[in-house]
This record gives C-alpha cells, structure tokens and sequence, in this order.
C-alpha cells in the first residue's frame, strides 16, 4: 500500500471518529459519553481512538493543530511589503467564511462548547496555544524572543480569539452564518483599523 493511500485511509479514520463522536457529544452532553462508547458507535477498538485522539476534548476540536498553526503560518506566508497586521487581518478574512471550526461555528457545536466546562477550557488553552505560535514566528524572523515580540502577538491574537468567541456566541443563539460573517468583518475592520498606527509598519516583509 502507497504511503500516500496509507495516510488518507488514516485521516478518513480519524475523521469518522471525530463526526461520531461530535454527533454523540451533542445529542447527549460532552460528559456523559466515554471514549468507550465513541469506540463502538464508530466500530474501532478504545485503543485506536486514543490513539487518534490522546485527549477527548480534540474528539470535537479535531483541528486543533491547523488552529494553532493557523495565524503563525499566515505571517510566514506573507507577501512581500506586507506587514504582520495586514497578514492577520486578511488570514481573519479568509477564516471566517468557513462553516466549520476555523470560521463560523455551527449552532450544534457552539452550543456543545458552551456547555461544556472542559471543551471551553481546551478552547482557551487552544488559543493560548495559538498566540505563542505567533509570537515563535515573529521571533523566529526578528532573531530575537523578547517581550515586545510577545506583546504584538497576544494584540493580533487577542482580536482573532475575541471574534472567534463573538462568533460562537452568536452562532450558539442561532443567528444566521451569514449575518454573523457581516457582523465579525465589521467588528474586525474596527479592530485593525485601531491597531493600524501602532502595527501598520510593524514586520514588513521586504
């Protein structure tokens, strides 16, 4: 078998688990369902799901590594003359028109997450997570790890992680994906727009 072939078999896998397990979670709580019931209703052994997934909270936030990753790789994709700011900003843009965990949550699962004490815990840490990828690559390319470094990236992640959990809420109260997209667009447009005259030529990429 192709490794190719092997390793799409493997994520075909995982990603049945994780739908599943996510419809489980929802019809009846995040709590009240065992690894070991995920396991039969998706018919693998506990085994094979712990060996997907080692934390049950990544059963629901099964991207959690394309999360973290996400505004790090957008500042190293950055186009020339572009700044840290603008990369953000446009990564933000492109996020959001997903129907999906990276963009605009569906109601099930924005509720599942609000209901749930130890999902909204792994989101925050996922967060977390997530600025200090940033704060790596924009180190990684000044050459130096200081705390200014780390200050521009927790203000470019904090809108990121404030709009994300805007988006959630108001998915969770069952207003449209798309009047939800406006609002976050709009919201971010005045978010960035005061981060401009700090962060406008901040990183520019040559």
């Amino acid at each position: 078998m192709a490794p190719g072939l092997r390793e799409r078999r493997k994520q075909e896998t995982r990603q049945a688990i994780s739908g599943i397990a996510t419809e489980m979670f929802a019809a009846n709580g995040f709590d009240e369902v065992t690894i070991a019931q995920v396991a039969e209703a998706a018919g693998v052994s506990k085994m094979t799901v712990t060996n997907y997934f080692p934390r049950k909270e990544d059963l629901v936030f099964d991207r959690a590594e394309v999360i973290v990753r996400g505004l790090a790789d957008a500042v190293a994709a950055r186009a020339s003359g572009e700044s840290l700011l603008a990369a953000v900003r446009r990564h933000h843009a492109e996020r959001i028109e997903g129907d999906d965990l990276l963009g605009v949550p569906t109601a099930t699962f924005a509720r599942l997450v609000q209901n749930s004490h130890a999902l909204t815990g792994r989101a925050l840490e996922i967060a977390e997570l997530r600025e200090r990828a940033l704060g790596d690559a924009i180190a990684a390319e000044t050459g130096a790890d200081d705390v200014q470094q780390r200050i521009v990236a927790a203000q470019l992640a904090s809108v990121d992680r404030v709009l994300w959990w805007e988006g959630l809420g108001r998915s969770a109260a069952g207003r449209p994906p798309d009047e939800i997209r406006r609002a976050l667009a709009a919201a971010a447009g005045r978010a960035f727009d005061l981060l401009e005259p700090s962060l406008g030529a901040y990183g520019v990429r040559a």
